[in-house]
């Protein structure tokens, strides 16, 4: 091998990456370049989440970053060929990656490490910037640490959009020995990848979110509620938390402050229902993961009982850039009641499926024509779901409607976990409010009828209503379906699912066999 000085190279080694041919890709770099003689530092790195672009290979070089993609085994030899390892022009190249537009063009506050760092590495995360915010949050009261978090106005990214500030002084107000925070990481609506993203592109920043968060309320112990689904995740923290606790950012005393935080992951069994947070902290307990009523509200009693901080992954993740940044700064950025960034995730059929963090407030026709590229299949877009398989389907006259909170609330949906799905007009919205009440039904937890029931029913009604039996009796009696899950659930499942149906049979009653009604109410 050469002695000159080894290039550092980069692969991903994200999930969505990996079934896209990053390992072979990786493998085959690695073979190359032995097969040549050359010497290089091979880094498997988290995806910018520019998804189209991937596999996408980074080479560092004196003027930075330079990418290349999407890049197959097949490309490898013409690689080395015009020496990418110094940067050099290639049918594939991308130019220096801090300039790729639509990565430029974003605002990449929580996500900063994504994509730019080995995953794994401790030093690589010191040396961009972390840990800096639980360095502030040791310096600062509980109360100060939680005022910084409020005035950030940081809301929940799982889904709920409820002010983590508040509900981080509800359980620093409780009067107890033993506190909890845990992260809800069941990442298990469709079209949704931020939270598995993090962890295993930046599983450190989740950590520290995690830290603060605990120093914050005064809690000692965490657990990270993993889907199954994410074998890669579970490895990824893991060693990291293991490197955490080595290195004393985790265990008995917190970077010798005296205040212990021990974590640890537990991974769910595939049920949808335990992305609800008591579900969830009944599966955490070991039992079957069925929803608690409430009150008394996890904050003040959740886990075994005790006070308990129940945030999402990306709610948590984007702590360390408030504590580190202030949360003023935080919160300068978005519209209204929505501040902050949000990672939106782009799929479905889409030219350029992938993950933006931008500031709240931009169009959904923005984020999908613009950043997206439009349909894949170059058909008209027909209609659009936002907020995961409970979210409501808009048509393509409604795409200006501003991604935030309020708005999409506002037109009769949710934001969510901040997915959105296209669809182009082959799509039969019928069959997929169909879904919806199926989805519901199969994935139930049973403790309530309306959802129990009502989902099941509601597959029958929809099959007597695109079959024309009765068509006008049936619609009046899917509204009225829906409304009692709405009314009578006990959580968001049977609560929402109502949500895509209505949303369907008001948009697209065509799909239906009915007549078009304008201002047809989804409620």
């Amino acid at each position: 091998m050469s002695s000159t000085a080894a290039p550092t190279v980069y692969v991903p080694c994200d999930s969505s990456a990996l079934s896209l041919g990053a390992e072979a890709v990786a493998r085959a770099i690695t073979a190359e370049a032995a097969r040549r003689n050359l010497n290089l530092k091979l880094i498997r790195n988290g995806s910018r989440g520019l998804y189209w672009l991937e596999p996408m290979v980074e080479v560092a070089t004196p003027r930075g970053r330079v990418a290349y993609g999407p890049i197959t085994t097949g490309d490898v030899p013409s690689l080395f060929e015009t020496n990418f390892l110094a940067g050099h022009a290639h049918p594939f190249a991308l130019g220096p990656t801090e300039e790729i537009p639509l990565l430029k063009r974003q605002q990449r506050l929580t996500f900063a490490r994504v994509g730019v760092t080995d995953p794994v590495s401790l030093d690589d995360y010191l040396a961009h910037g972390g840990y800096r915010g639980l360095a502030r949050a040791l310096g600062m009261s509980s109360g100060e640490i939680v005022q910084e978090v409020t005035a950030s106005n940081l809301r929940g990214r799982g889904g709920a959009a409820f002010p983590a500030g508040i509900k981080w002084k509800t359980t620093l107000d409780q009067t107890s020995k033993q506190k909890y925070v845990v992260c809800n990481a069941d990442e298990g609506d469709s079209g949704t990848f931020s939270d598995r993203m993090i962890m295993e592109g930046d599983p450190f920043v989740l950590i520290e979110g995690m830290t603060i968060a605990a120093v914050a309320v005064g809690a000692s112990e965490g657990y990270i509620y993993l889907r199954s689904e994410y074998p890669d995740a579970l490895r990824t923290l893991t060693a990291a938390i293991d490197t955490a606790t080595r290195a004393g950012y985790l265990g008995a005393e917190v970077c010798g402050s005296g205040k212990p935080f021990h974590l640890e992951i537990r991974v769910g069994a595939g049920a949808y229902i335990c992305g609800e947070e008591t579900a969830m902290l009944e599966s955490i307990e070991g039992k079957r993961g069925v929803i608690r009523f409430k009150p008394p509200l996890p904050a003040i009693a959740g886990l075994f009982g005790q006070p308990t901080v129940v945030n999402n992954v990306i709610t948590l993740a984007s702590v360390p850039a408030i504590l580190n940044g202030g949360g003023k700064a935080y919160n300068e950025y978005g519209v209204g009641r929505s501040r902050g960034t949000i990672p939106l995730q782009l799929a479905g059929n889409v030219r350029r499926p992938g993950l933006f963090e931008l500031p709240f407030g931009l169009s959904l026709r923005d984020l999908i024509y613009d950043f997206g590229g439009g349909t894949a299949s170059g058909r008209p877009l027909r209609a659009v779901q936002v907020g995961g398989p409970l979210g409501a389907y808009f048509p393509d006259s409604m795409l200006d409607l501003a991604i935030d909170y309020e708005a999409i609330a506002g037109a009769g949906g949710l934001l969510g976990h901040g997915g959105v799905v296209v669809f182009d007009d082959t799509t039969d919205l019928a069959r997929m409010a169909r879904y919806a009440m199926e989805f519901c039904a199969l994935e139930s937890c049973g403790k309530c009828t309306p959802c129990r029931i009502g989902s099941t029913r509601g597959v029958e009604v929809i099959d007597r209503i695109i079959a024309n039996s009765e068509r006008s009796a049936n619609v009046e009696l899917l509204r009225d379906l829906c409304d009692t899950m709405t009314a009578g659930s006990l959580c968001a499942l049977g609560g929402l699912t109502p949500l895509p149906v209505l949303s369907a049979l008001k948009y697209f009653p065509q799909d239906f066999g009915l007549p078009s009604v304008k201002g047809a109410s989804i409620g």
